[in-house]
């Protein structure tokens, strides 16, 4: 049975919802929804630092006793459209705190303005930078990891795809939370599988907001492919993976698809379904036991492996 928390959280993610992906609101208007309702306050012994990667934008999350040489890529969510180094701050250091890693919060250059492949350049950018860069000066990490939530998720998954396409040295692990992994589902596909987001208040509205999306980071590219579309991948060579969804988000099924086609490619798979919970709810661990317990399980997983 969910906690008591969650029932507040699910009230107050209605609303939210309701106000950053109503369809008569411009790109804009989202992303400055998208700010104010996922900003969350951070705790006094979080270090940030800004860093350029020859061009794309990161910030370094550091805390004290950190193991400067084991290091989280994380890629935020937002439909490749939204969100931002910001939106993500607390998630990251929350990851950051469990797993005893310090992370490079990634800019990357987000859509319409920027189409596909731009998010996956930017963000083997950052994977060649993490291998050999840590918060304080050069110097080769001992393991490195690739998270990202939502569409961070999907290019999460994307970027281990390109390292292995790109001859660049393959990450320790790739770490989903609700990943979008299917751009090439249309709206008959989405509505079909009959389950409701308790956060989100009307899933048609969702749809479409998710279409749009889609159709603004793919631009002229064939949805289908695996560097947009994950689930379409094959997974051979890839490193291991940890994924983690909520039965009743709508693209649960997206997380099913990848574990399944990465197991077949005999890829370690540890993958998470969790009861009730909504999509990318460990993003509300602040106020969310089951968002603390699921960030907690990513810290175990990476500390496990490096």
């Amino acid at each position: 049975m969910p906690s008591e928390e969650y029932y507040q959280v699910v009230e107050a993610m209605k609303a939210q919802a309701a106000s950053m992906i109503g369809e008569e609101l411009s790109v804009a208007e989202q992303r400055a929804a998208m700010e104010e309702g996922f900003s969350f306050p951070l705790q006094d012994d979080i270090s940030l630092t800004a860093v350029d990667i020859n061009g794309v934008r990161g910030e370094w999350t550091v805390l004290p006793g950190s193991d400067h040489n084991r290091r989280l890529l994380y890629v935020h969510g937002g439909g490749y459209v939204l969100g931002s180094i910001g939106t993500h701050r607390r998630l990251v250091a929350d990851i950051c705190r469990a797993a005893g890693c310090v992370a490079l919060n990634l800019e990357y250059r987000l859509a319409p303005e920027h189409v596909f492949p731009a998010a996956v350049d930017d963000a083997m950018t950052g994977l060649e930078y993490l291998w050999a860069n840590g918060p304080v000066e050069p110097g080769e990490a001992s393991a490195v990891f690739v998270g990202g939530d939502s569409a961070g998720g999907g290019l999460m998954l994307a970027t281990l795809l390109a390292a292995r396409e790109r001859g660049v040295r393959m990450p320790t692990g790739g770490i989903g939370l609700s990943p979008w992994a299917d751009l090439a589902a249309g709206p008959e596909e989405l509505s079909a599988f009959g389950l409701e987001d308790p956060t989100i208040p009307d899933n048609t509205v969702a749809i479409n907001a998710s279409q749009g999306w889609a159709a603004m980071y793919a631009g002229d590219a064939d949805r289908s492919d695996p560097l947009l579309s994950p689930v379409f991948a094959d997974y051979e060579g890839i490193c291991p993976l940890l994924l983690q969804a909520g039965s009743v988000e709508m693209i649960c099924r997206d997380t099913e698809r990848v574990a399944a086609r990465a197991r077949e490619a005999g890829v370690e798979v540890v993958e998470e379904i969790w009861d009730d919970m909504f999509h990318v709810w460990q993003g509300f661990a602040p106020m969310l036991p089951e968002g603390q317990e699921a960030i907690q399980h990513i810290g175990d997983w990476i500390r496990a492996r490096s």
